[in-house]
């Protein structure tokens, strides 16, 4: 009879050291899922930051080309228009989808070709190149373009290392559990694997 007791108790105590492990761990998991997922939050915030950023400097860049270059209205409107597509759309961190995702970086993929175009046609205004407002905004916008590369480029690893953790067994249990999902990335845009052909 003491031995079965004994049994019984050791046994039980196995059991709730094991439950208690598994607890313990499925804590730790969705905890580390919840602050990966916040990263990806963050790192999506300073994707639109820096793409706020350019959207502000346009105006001015636009205002100064357009006093040297008055009859350069079709370039002139077209960024206009691109910049206000581009700033209508926003995307919560949580519901970023891989087609909402694809509309976002196809609009802002029309302002930087039309930004492109607008910086391009300063090669037939000397004036307009040697102009000191002109060329601090010219510096400050390649600024920003090398800034949402690398917010994109930090958005895509934290997302690729949240993504992997949540498929992991026996994560991707606790995952499926709290509703963690897979989240998109920023891909090359079509055509981008050629080197675009600027003219001076």
């Amino acid at each position: 009879m003491k031995n079965s007791t004994k049994t019984l108790l050791i046994t039980s105590g196995v059991i709730v050291a094991l439950v208690l492990s598994c607890v313990i761990w499925g804590i730790r998991a969705n905890n580390k899922m919840v602050t990966a997922e916040e990263g990806i939050n963050s790192a999506w915030s300073q994707v639109e930051n820096q793409y706020q950023r350019r959207a502000d400097l346009i105006p001015n860049l636009v205002n100064t080309v357009k006093g040297y270059a008055a009859h350069e209205s079709g370039t002139l409107e077209s960024v206009t228009a691109a910049r206000a597509k581009a700033t209508q759309l926003t995307v919560d961190a949580d519901d970023l989808t891989p087609e909402k995702l694809a509309k976002i970086q196809k609009a802002q993929g029309e302002l930087s070709a039309a930004l492109g175009k607008l910086l391009a046609i300063s090669e037939n205004y000397p004036e307009l190149k040697a102009n000191e407002n002109f060329r601090e905004l010219q510096a400050q916008l390649e600024g920003t373009e090398n800034r949402i590369s690398l917010e994109r480029k930090r958005f895509n690893d934290m997302t690729r290392s949240y993504n992997a953790m949540i498929r992991r067994f026996p994560n991707s249990i606790i995952a499926n559990m709290n509703g963690f999902e897979k989240k998109a990335y920023f891909e090359a845009e079509a055509g981008s694997e050629k080197a675009p052909v600027v003219e001076f």
